[in-house]
């Protein structure tokens, strides 16, 4: 998913309401039939029909010739190199699903570490047995005893085989908060125990957030998403390089 860097706008493009499948011309059709996502409509240069669509949780834009028999999928760029697919992928495309992906994210098993009323929200996807999920909690921490940052830990078991029980005894905790505080705090020195047997309603949330980590083509922890300076979602995947702290984390 193009997450990290989310196209901006670039022109005024009007982008049509969106089409309705029967509307389609029959060479968009195909396309749709191949598993492409038809978002909308938008005006092009020459005759040309343009079409937003997410594949694979990525934005395309598609090119109706004038005969209405033939499709071009790709970036369109006029003379001063102007990208004139931003806008409306982003329009039409990108921004409805980084609003549904947040959404998704909120509504997720997670463990607040930081103030509930920072100014900036992080979900990061965690395994208990990831090093790099505590490179990341360490590098967090000015910024989170600041208050200006709170992390939301979507825990999750996929790392070594007691990583869903141990998920599951910080979800499980009578205060979650503070054993990941605990648990991270100590590092290879945490004495975390896996849960031998998972309570139903914690497997539940596991399970929820395993999928979603799934659904999202997520495959390795750390995975951080942020909203940028512009509300604009983005992601990083693995503890982030220091130059990048300021980025994702915001100013100190």
């Amino acid at each position: 998913m193009r997450l990290n860097a989310l196209l901006p706008l670039t022109l005024a493009l009007l982008a049509a309401p969106l089409v309705q499948a029967e509307d389609l011309p029959k060479a968009v059709q195909q396309l749709e039939a191949k598993g492409a996502k038809i978002k909308g409509s938008f005006d092009a240069p020459n005759g040309l029909r343009g079409y937003a669509a997410e594949y694979q949780n990525n934005g395309i834009a598609l090119y109706l010739t004038p005969d209405g028999k033939h499709v071009l999928v790709g970036s369109l760029f006029d003379e001063q190199g102007q990208d004139l697919s931003a806008e409306p992928l982003e329009k039409l495309v990108y921004a409805p699903m980084s609003k549904e992906i947040w959404a998704n994210l909120e509504k997720t098993a997670w463990i607040a570490d930081g103030k509930a009323d920072a100014p900036r929200t992080l979900y990061v996807f965690s395994d208990p047995n990831c090093p790099y999920c505590n490179m990341f909690w360490q590098q967090a921490r000015p910024w989170v005893d600041a208050g200006k940052v709170q992390l939301r830990h979507i825990m999750v078991g996929i790392i070594r085989p007691d990583s869903p029980g141990k998920s599951a005894a910080l979800l499980a905790a009578k205060d979650p908060a503070k054993a990941l505080e605990q648990h991270e705090k100590a590092g290879k020195a945490s004495t975390l125990k896996a849960l031998e047997s998972i309570p139903a309603a914690v497997q539940k949330k596991l399970d929820a957030n395993q999928a979603l980590m799934e659904q999202m083509g997520l495959g390795a922890t750390p995975a951080i998403f942020y909203l940028d300076e512009q509300g604009q979602l983005q992601s990083q995947q693995g503890a982030p390089r220091p130059e990048m702290l300021g980025k994702i984390l915001g100013k100190r």
